[in-house]
């Protein structure tokens, strides 16, 4: 059978924007945007890639359904990266990692103290560098990544945080003989890209071995980001997460 004509494929590719937004999410992934309409990312926008592969699954599901009907032709889905790319590329993405806090001077505790994974939700729960474009949308710095899922690489240096601090006996993850436990909350982890800074905001809570809360808190940190250049806004953010660990350990020892 002929393949699909260009305004073909350009009506098929409009029908099945919004069912590949849906099965991107069903799936799991991460957004492909939360802005309207459907376009390349700029340099500081979405990766082209999640949205090219979640496309790309759409229309697979949906040429079965398009054959039934038979309304239109098979739809050579080889064919489709070079007309898609024509104005994107994919380059490799630099990994950028976050550093503990050091330098502590507070009345230190002599308990001990389990980290638990922080909560976070999605676009904060990935790997990805997230830009808020406006107060209602966000998107992912282009060609960046953390060097793990954030809650893990958080949960990580703050254990470190409280370990180069050395005000408690001991602080690890969950399974360790603990007196208390800190659980935590990333509520922004960001570019504000309208204020050229980025934004922390962690909450902290101590919870007790019997389930009871007994102090909690609202952290939050902004450092200067003057341009969108990658090092530049991993700089800022892991500067203003070291912020954020220092007042964490400060604030918690003492109650342990």
């Amino acid at each position: 059978m002929p393949a699909l004509t260009l305004a073909q494929a350009s009506d098929a590719i409009s029908g099945s924007r919004a069912h590949a937004l849906q099965e991107n999410s069903r799936r799991g992934h991460a957004p492909m945007a939360l802005e309207p309409g459907w376009s390349c990312a700029p340099i500081m926008g979405m990766d082209f890639e999640m949205g090219y592969f979640a496309f790309v699954r759409a229309l697979t599901l949906d040429r079965f359904r398009l054959l039934r009907r038979r309304r239109l032709f098979p739809v050579l889905l080889a064919g489709l990266p070079f007309h898609l790319l024509a104005a994107c590329s994919s380059a490799p993405r630099v990994t950028y990692d976050l550093t503990p806090a050091e330098g502590f001077a507070a009345r230190g505790g002599r308990g001990q103290l389990a980290v638990l994974l922080p909560d976070a939700i999605l676009p904060a729960d990935s790997d990805r560098i997230v830009v808020r474009t406006n107060p209602q949308s966000v998107a992912y710095l282009f060609g960046a990544q953390w060097a793990d899922k954030l809650p893990s690489l958080v949960q990580s240096r703050l254990i470190e945080s409280f370990q180069n601090a050395h005000l408690l006996r001991a602080a690890g993850r969950p399974g360790m003989l603990a007196d208390v436990s800190l659980q935590t909350s990333i509520r922004r982890f960001e570019l504000d890209a309208a204020r050229g800074a980025a934004i922390v905001e962690i909450s902290a809570q101590i919870i007790g071995p019997s389930g009871r809360i007994t102090g909690a808190r609202i952290f939050a940190a902004n450092v200067p980001a003057p341009s969108s250049d990658p090092a530049v806004v991993a700089a800022a953010l892991d500067a203003a997460l070291a912020q954020i660990m220092r007042e964490i350990v400060i604030w918690t020892a003492p109650k342990i």
